[in-house]
C-alpha cells in the first residue's frame, strides 16, 4: 500500500518468516551456527529458546535455506499441539509418507521405515517442531525421545530440533531422559539499540529502500518501545510509515513515533 511513497520493492516489516530478510545479529548468527552443526553432524537433538517474537521462526527458515533440497529430508511442524499418535502420524506426512496407518505400531513401521530408507538413499531426515512450548502433552516428548533411539553406532538417524518460548527449557529439563539427549542449546534475546538500528536499515536494504526515512532520534524510540523484539520493531515500523504515508510526510522523527505508538497502542 505505501511501497511506491517510500521508493520500495515490497514491505520490509511483514511478520512473516522471510529468509532473505534475515537480519545475521551476532547472537542469530550463533544460533544458526549451532543449528547448522547439530543437523549436518547428526547430533540428535537441539534446543533453541527464546522470548515471544525474537526471530525463532525466522532462524528455522534461514536454516531450510541452507541445507540442500537432495540432501535432507525434513518435516516441519508449526502446530504441536497434537496427542502423542497424531504427533507420530504428522511427522510421518511430513516426510513424504502421504498414506499414513492410524494405529500407533503401525506408524512407528512406517517411520523407522522411512528413517533406513533415507539413510540408504544417503538422505539425512530432520524434524523440526516449531512453538514446542505449547506442547502440554508429557507423552509428546517421550515420543520424541524415542525416536532418537533410531540411531547407528555413531550417529542419529534423525535430528530434531525443538523451538519454542523460554518455558519449553523449563519443560525438557524436568524430563531428564529427553534433556540428556539434547546436544545443542541455545537462547535468543533481544537485540540492542545498535542492532536495532542495523535491523531497520537492513530490511530496508532488502526492500530496495532509496533512503532510510527513520531518523537516529526515530530509532531510539523505537528501540525503547519495542525492547529490542524484532516483531514489535516490525509492528512499529510497518505503521509508521503507513500513517507517515498519509500525512505525506519524508522523514520519521522521534515525536512522529512517540504519536504513532500512543495512538495505535503498539
Amino acid at each position: 500500500m505505501y511501497e511506491q511513497y517510500w521508493g520500495l520493492k515490497e514491505k520490509p516489516f511483514e511478520n512473516t518468516p522471510d529468509p532473505k530478510f534475515f537480519y545475521s545479529s551476532p547472537q542469530h548468527e550463533e544460533a544458526l551456527t549451532r543449528m547448522l552443526y547439530t543437523v549436518k553432524e547428526q547430533k540428535g537433538a537441539g534446543l533453541l529458546t527464546g522470548v515471544y517474537g525474537c526471530g525463532k521462526t525466522l532462524l528455522a527458515r534461514a536454516l531450510l535455506k541452507e541445507l540442500q533440497k537432495d540432501v535432507y529430508k525434513i518435516a516441519i511442524i508449526n502446530n504441536p499441539k497434537l496427542d502423542e499418535i497424531e504427533m507420530l502420524r504428522m511427522i510421518s506426512y511430513n516426510l513424504g509418507l502421504h498414506e499414513v496407518p492410524t494405529r500407533k505400531a503401525d506408524v512407528l513401521i512406517k517411520l523407522e521405515n522411512i528413517l533406513k530408507e533415507n539413510l540408504m538413499d544417503g538422505k539425512k531426515t530432520v524434524v523440526i517442531i516449531d512453538e514446542a512450548h505449547s506442547i502440554d502433552n508429557a507423552n509428546i516428548f517421550e515420543e520424541i525421545r524415542l525416536l532418537l533411539n533410531y540411531q547407528l553406532e555413531d550417529k542419529f538417524l534423525v535430528t530434531i530440533l525443538l523451538l519454542g518460548q523460554p518455558e519449553l527449557k523449563e519443560k525438557v529439563e524436568s524430563i531428564k531422559q529427553l534433556n540428556q539427549r539434547i546436544a545443542m542449546r541455545y537462547y535468543l534475546t533481544s537485540l540492542n539499540q545498535k542492532e536495532t538500528e542495523e535491523y531497520i536499515k537492513h530490511r530496508l536494504y532488502v526492500a530496495e529502500a532509496k533512503q532510510n526515512p527513520f531518523l537516529p532520534e526515530a530509532i531510539e524510540v523505537i528501540y525503547q518501545h519495542s525492547g529490542g523484539i524484532p516483531r514489535r520493531i516490525n509492528h512499529i515500523c510497518d505503521t509508521a510509515l503507513l500513517v507517515a504515508m498519509g500525512m505525506g510526510l519524508k522523514f520519521i522523527n522521534k515525536d512522529f513515533i512517540k504519536e504513532v505508538i500512543e495512538s495505535f497502542s503498539l
